[in-house]
């Protein structure tokens, strides 16, 4: 590679990771993207809704295998202690490893990929509101409102994971598991009846469960439960009468939402109320797909389970075949001080272009 196109690839990361996306504020970035592809794409092959964005360079050709890359534009709440900045060969700011390194490549392997001898058609999604609730995500509207997505042979979700072919995606369950109890006075507890202390069996329960493996695909998942907040009113010298707990059940690819929901149910066993708040169904594990070949042979290349949610298991839900591969580091995903290594990004961008490239010479 030589030195311009790393500069490029840099300033590119750079600017993405100096523009504020924060999930509900994406139409700077997105302004920026679109503002960027219409140099070298014509209108009719960039469309924008709300604030995302789906680029399908043309002509399209109908023998040729379909290759999608898809990644959002949103980040968490941002919680740097400085300016975006390059220190030790790091890029530091919100959101450059969770994911703007890897829309940084989509931008430079568009404008530079010779698409029109490449062996396969590309298509290009940058969407808005990942980061929030399953039922909020951009990326939906974008599946239902436009078929030509359906056409997608095989997608690449660009969520950092470190250049590692991650395959797969956990199902996940958010619910409110609900106590609910009586007021007293904390000196007569046997008037009330204390709905923390009715928690107690449940939590004891849960500190017990050791993480259940499922090997799929020669991968091994882990499926997990965990209490990951809580919520009680009362005052210091009252038993109090309410406590809910949100639990967290990730479970491996293939396991149906209403199974999970019944595994749930059986555990709690009618000791609580169980209040449903976000469902996310797995995505399945597609080494099998074809056009994954070239990606599997090149050097060097590990194949892992992912251990988290991603938008895979969304696409399976309109026939959409995918996996998770994209140059962001994992561990600094959602971290305060955010920072992603240069070296990881431009890696990334030329086992894109290796892939990409051999996929067209193998078509």
């Amino acid at each position: 590679m030589d030195d311009a196109l790393k500069q490029s690839i840099i300033d590119t990361t750079m600017a993405l990771v100096s523009i504020p996306s924060v999930i509900g504020d994406e139409k700077a970035i997105c302004d920026y993207v679109e503002e960027r592809l219409l140099k070298r794409f014509s209108r009719d092959e960039i469309i924008r809704h709300s604030h995302s964005l789906l680029v399908e360079p043309g002509p399209r050709d109908p023998s040729k295998p379909t290759i999608g890359l898809v990644g959002h534009l949103d980040t968490v709440p941002d919680r740097q202690d400085g300016p975006v900045r390059i220190e030790n060969n790091r890029i530091i700011g919100c959101g450059v490893s969770d994911m703007k390194a890897g829309v940084a490549l989509k931008i430079e392997l568009l404008e530079r990929l010779d698409l029109e001898n490449l062996g396969v058609n590309l298509t290009v999604v940058f969407y808005e509101r990942e980061e929030g609730a399953y039922v909020d995500n951009g990326l939906h509207p974008l599946l239902e409102n436009y078929p030509s997505l359906q056409d997608i042979d095989l997608a690449f979700c660009l969520e950092p994971s470190n250049n590692k072919l991650q395959m797969g995606s956990l199902g996940g369950i958010h619910a409110t598991l609900k106590f609910d109890g009586r007021r007293a006075h904390s000196a007569r507890p046997w008037q009330g009846e204390n709905a923390i202390h009715k928690a107690g069996p449940v939590l004891n329960d849960l500190l017990a469960l050791e993480p259940k493996k499922v090997v799929l695909g020669g991968l091994s998942f882990h499926e997990v439960m965990n209490v990951t907040m809580v919520e009680g009113f009362g005052t210091r010298n009252a038993i109090p009468d309410q406590l809910s707990l949100n639990v967290n059940y990730r479970f491996a690819p293939g396991k149906p939402i209403e199974t999970a929901q019944a595994e749930l149910e059986e555990f709690i066993d009618g000791r609580c109320e169980i209040i449903y708040t976000d469902l996310s169904p797995s995505g399945p594990v597609c080494m099998d797909n074809p056009f994954l070949k070239p990606v599997l042979d090149l050097d060097g290349i590990v194949v892992e389970p992912k251990q988290a949610w991603t938008d895979v298991a969304r696409l399976a839900l309109f026939g959409i075949q995918a996996a998770n591969w994209g140059p962001g580091e994992s561990a600094q995903a959602h971290q305060v001080n955010e920072s992603c290594d240069i070296d990881l990004i431009l890696d990334g961008y030329e086992l894109f272009h290796r892939a990409l490239t051999q996929m067209g010479s193998e078509s």
